[in-house]
């Protein structure tokens, strides 16, 4: 679709009538999406699955040698197997479908002649868009004003250098402002755009597994391999015994089936699913599905200071225009209000909350911004950078002369300066007092920022001229208190074995103060600073990183080598940034965590997580959930696998001990559908251990079963087929004609119990914290349920192969499945002892 051509008065913007009768002619400003799968689509693909074609070869073969029954429960048991898969495929798609609209981009714009922020979905063409460095232009745009607009089109290109932009140029959705401010009309939005054109070719690609999930199949291939090996020996054991060819070859089949663990990826999708909706609603947003995971691994936390450690709640405490002289001189008041780029949308102060607080100290003063900017409108500005640390404003007054007005970081502004604005006048500027007095500031924790002006500038766009000669006008300190509960999140990563480094562009007593605060470092540390990063080597400057756990005054460049040389030497790396510089250093972290109330749109694009609250405790409880994620997929995998080894150990065990074939093809399966199902879904919602926050972190590449898991399956595995051959040993003593279907109940409780034990590393089972998963408990009571109709209901009973079973039966077998929850708590009181 071509450009959309609207007239709009470039000042006052569409009128609200207007953009609404354009949003419904034009659609909302939102790319193509794929066709959301129906619940058929998931069910039929369940059907493509290896197992499943097993178990309908099972069906055929029952039906062949006349087992109608069994073909009947076959059938039945792989359409509730499919339609449970169905439903967990879908429940993660449907999480991962709302994680996309929890943060909807937002867009300024004018109109009815008002600064407003709405959602950048509700854009239309002709909408007046204002364009700031840090954000994504959020749809096509004639650009109708440019100062120092440069945009990264790298989304489009793949060209990673800037482009600058000048008046009438366009610029295109998805790219990103690095430099600068603009103004533009929107001409396209949506599927219009050239962005949109490209989304709409690209529809159907599949996100990558996570690493985890990427284990897991591994895993469960060479599982898998394992288990028809096993059944193909109980195949040929069964037949030595005398087993009839048919029954044995189902038997085999059916315990091929029940062996594999094919759920193994769904459930980890899920779980990360569930695990990412739970941060979300804790205010940490996952970007990339495998961050939950990752989480759980993090061994350094890279955290800003302002905004993260801190409220981000500034206000001007105090002013010193020279030493022991701490009013505010008109001219500095000036300059802080309108020096800078905040401004008002939506009826609320928007921009930096640095230059939001010096706005409102000068109005407080009686300087107004909106009053000031049109006494002397601005005609031109010097933008801020990491690399020159300052900003420079350029205004007319209505006489033709011309005043800019530099504001920065004192180590870059006053060596610029050549004398003082005094009460008298003009006064010769003692440069390393006035230094010496930024530092004591900055020592108290106060964010301390230098102002300086020049007057009747002739070449207002030449950095020489303007930015020289300069006239100190005063220093201003900011505070921004620590929030309440960093220093509880730095004792909880610290107790967990994760190291804290503030790395902020702040001076290095301000951050030293504040991370003295919070319990970062201690006054005997001294901060690493930029100039000091620059003359190390990488072996060096990642030692000094881990023992000054404070790096001050740097740059976004050297954000991205503390990423690397920590990673270098083995650790897992978060790291939070806001700019658009920060960008590479997010992308090259483990886990780039961008700032969601003040971070910009690049910060958040090259992110695996965003922080809605902008709170480093949010990040401390989003590691608290990627380690119970992970520890919940292992109860998973430790739960099904010992099941699995379990039922495959009695099959292959009983021939051997000359005891009949303890279990009949349909009793497999169902086993497997009952205790695989619900009861494993459950425990991935289990809440987080006491003691996940006491332990070090997990190695990236440690196997699933690490920790001694395997064996603990090995162990369960053995346990639960010697105490199954029991009971079926017992049943057979006493002459029984229940036997089998006592052993396949006790196989079945024997399983139920075994989730409820290992549900907690270290409680109880019946202990305090029994009743904390009632999901678990209801599944477990479910299943109980069930499994009692197959053995009572007399229409069950032929196709299930049971019998009734009288009291005194049930209350042995019911007491020999709790042999596991006895082993399993011995095993946890063992644990507890060698602790202590």
């Amino acid at each position: 679709m071509p450009d959309v051509d609207v007239t709009t008065d470039p000042r006052r913007g569409l009128s609200t009538a207007r953009a609404t009768a354009l949003l419904a002619e034009h659609g909302a400003n939102i790319l193509p999406e794929e066709k959301r799968r129906t619940f058929l689509s998931f069910l039929a693909a369940q059907f493509a699955d290896v197992m499943v074609v097993i178990l309908l070869v099972a069906a055929a073969v029952a039906a062949v040698v006349g087992e109608s029954a069994d073909f009947i429960a076959i059938v039945t048991i792989v359409i509730l197997d499919a339609l449970m898969g169905a439903l967990q495929e879908r429940r993660a798609e449907r999480a991962l479908t709302s994680l996309r609209t929890l943060t909807p981009p937002m867009a300024i714009v004018v109109r009815d002649g008002l600064r407003r922020s709405i959602p950048a979905s509700d854009l239309v063409p002709g909408d007046v868009v204002l364009l700031d460095a840090g954000g994504n232009v959020p749809a096509d745009m004639e650009l109708t004003e440019t100062a120092q607009l440069a945009i990264s089109e790298a989304v489009l290109t793949g060209e990673s250098v800037p482009v600058s932009k000048d008046r009438g140029e366009i610029a295109r959705q998805g790219t990103s402002v690095v430099r600068g401010r603009g103004r533009g009309v929107v001409t396209a939005t949506g599927p219009a755009t050239e962005l949109g054109q490209i989304a709409a070719s690209l529809r159907g690609e599949k996100q990558p597994p996570t690493p985890l999930q990427s284990r897991l199949d591994r895993l469960g291939r060479v599982l898998s391999i394992v288990a028809l090996i096993i059944c193909a020996l109980i195949l040929i054991v069964g037949l030595f015994q005398g087993v009839p060819a048919p029954e044995m070859f189902l038997t085999a089949l059916s315990a091929a089936v029940a062996a594999i663990p094919e759920a193994l990826p769904a459930v980890v999708t899920v779980s990360l699913a569930l695990g990412a909706r739970r941060l979300a609603r804790h205010n940490a947003l996952i970007r990339r599905l495998s961050a939950v995971e990752t989480l759980g691994s993090v061994t350094c936390i890279c955290v800003d200071k302002t905004g993260t450690l801190t409220e981000n709640r500034m206000g001007v405490d105090s002013i010193q225009m020279s030493l022991g002289d701490d009013r505010a001189s008109s001219q500095l008041l000036l300059a802080m209000a309108i020096s800078n780029d905040a401004g008002v949308a939506s009826g609320e102060p928007s921009g930096d909350p640095m230059e939001i607080a010096l706005c409102a100290f000068a109005a407080a003063a009686g300087y107004e911004k909106a009053h000031e900017e049109a006494r002397l409108p601005r005609i031109a500005e010097l933008s801020f950078s990491a690399d020159r640390a300052r900003m420079t404003t350029v205004h007319r007054a209505n006489d033709g002369s011309v005043v800019a007005f530099t504001k920065g970081a004192p180590e870059r502004v006053l060596p610029l300066c050549r004398d003082r604005l005094t009460d008298v006048g003009l006064a010769p500027l003692d440069l390393e007092t006035v230094i010496a007095c930024a530092a004591e500031m900055a020592r108290s924790g106060l964010r301390v920022l230098a102002f300086a002006q020049r007057s009747n500038s002739q070449s207002p766009l030449d950095v020489a001229p303007t930015e020289r000669a300069l006239t100190f006008l005063g220093l201003v300190g900011l505070l921004d208190p620590p929030r309440a509960g960093a220093v509880e999140a730095v004792r909880l990563c610290q107790s967990a074995g994760i190291r804290v480094v503030m790395i902020t562009g702040d001076h290095a007593g301000t951050a030293h103060e504040i991370a003295r605060r919070l319990g970062i470092a201690n006054s005997a540390i001294t901060p690493l600073t930029g100039s000091e990063i620059a003359n190390l080597s990488d072996e060096t400057l990642a030692a000094r990183v881990e023992d000054a756990r404070v790096c001050a005054r740097v740059s976004p460049a050297d954000k991205l080598r503390i990423v690397k040389v920590l990673q270098m030497r083995g650790e897992y790396v978060a790291m939070t940034g806001d700019g658009v510089n920060d960008a590479p250093a997010l992308a090259s972290a483990n886990i780039g965590i961008a700032m969601g109330r003040t971070g910009t749109d690049v910060a958040r694009d090259a992110s695996a997580m965003v922080l809605l609250d902008d709170d480093f405790a949010t990040i401390v409880g989003a590691v608290r959930e990627g380690r119970r994620v992970y520890e919940n997929i292992r109860k998973f995998v430790g739960y099904v696998l010992a099941g699995n080894a379990g039922e495959l150990l009695t099959l292959f065990l009983a021939p051997l001990l000359g005891l009949p074939m303890p279990l009949m093809p349909i009793q497999i399966l169902w086993i497997n559908l009952l205790t695989d199902g619900l009861p494993g879904i459950a425990l991935a919602i289990e809440a987080p251990e006491p003691r996940t926050m006491d332990s070090p972190p997990r190695p990236p590449a440690e196997g699933v079963l690490a920790h001694g898991l395997w064996q603990y399956i090995l162990r369960i595995g053995v346990l639960t087929a010697a105490v199954t051959l029991l009971v079926q040993f017992a049943g057979l003593r006493a002459g029984s004609p229940h036997w089998q279907t006592m052993a396949f109940t006790t196989l079945t409780f024997t399983q139920l119990a075994h989730a409820l034990a290992i549900r907690r590393r270290d409680a109880l089972t019946f202990g305090r914290a029994a009743g904390d998963n009632p999901w678990l408990l209801g599944a477990v009571a479910l299943m109980v349920a069930l499994q009692m109709a197959i053995i009572y209901l007399p229409a069950a009973q032929p196709i299930f192969h049971t019998q009734a079973l009288t009291g005194n039966e049930l209350l042995g077998i019911a007491a020999a499945s709790l042999a596991i929850i006895v082993w399993v708590d011995a095993e946890k009181l063992v644990q507890r002892l060698r602790r202590r």
